[in-house]
């Protein structure tokens, strides 16, 4: 960062535009900036997860999605600059394996729930999953690299695994889907 920011707040959006990372205005509904937005909350969503007392081993995976996160975000910002690449994806994906060999087999649907930090970890995938659609929005109006949005995709399901390993982790079972809930009442 070439710059610090001494002040906060600049007035420079006050007419409805941003500034992109390479000096270009944008509206600040674009789709480029609801991308930008949606990665920045799934950011959050996160941190909100890391806020819980969580295994050091999701900790240390979710601190580093967070870094990972940070240069997506600074890669939309930058029209054609890359900062996720295949590598990104390869470490997901192998962390993903790792933490999915040690649970059961799924055998029904599991609705979000169970420990606050699963809960919150459910709430987290869905906003990678929105963050994602607004990727391929992006997509559709712009020539993006597909890495971002694969890594997205490989991340939702990164989070709906550490769902289930911190259920188990706090002692909770997964919470499952009852298809005859109706003959319950």
């Amino acid at each position: 960062m070439g710059n610090r920011l001494s002040k906060i707040y600049t007035r420079t959006g006050d007419t409805g535009t941003t500034g992109l990372g390479d000096g270009s205005r944008v509206p600040k509904d674009n789709a480029r900036i609801e991308a930008i937005g949606a990665v920045d909350e799934l950011n959050s969503a996160i941190g909100v997860v890391l806020a819980e007392p969580v295994p050091d081993d999701v900790a240390a995976v979710l601190t580093r999605v967070q870094h990972e996160l940070f240069d997506l975000g600074g890669e939309l910002s930058i029209p054609g600059y890359t900062a996720i690449d295949e590598q990104h994806i390869n470490q997901l994906e192998k962390t993903l394996d790792d933490f999915n060999a040690e649970l059961p087999a799924l055998k029904e649907f599991i609705l979000p729930g169970g420990a606050p930090s699963a809960a919150l970890a459910h709430v987290a995938r869905a906003t990678c999953r929105r963050a994602e659609r607004r990727l391929v929005k992006l997509a559709l109006a712009e020539q993006l690299s597909p890495l971002p949005q694969r890594y997205l995709n490989r991340l939702s399901d990164l989070l709906f695994v550490l769902c289930r390993v911190l259920n188990r982790s706090a002692g909770h079972s997964d919470v499952y889907w009852r298809r005859t809930r109706a003959h319950d009442a």
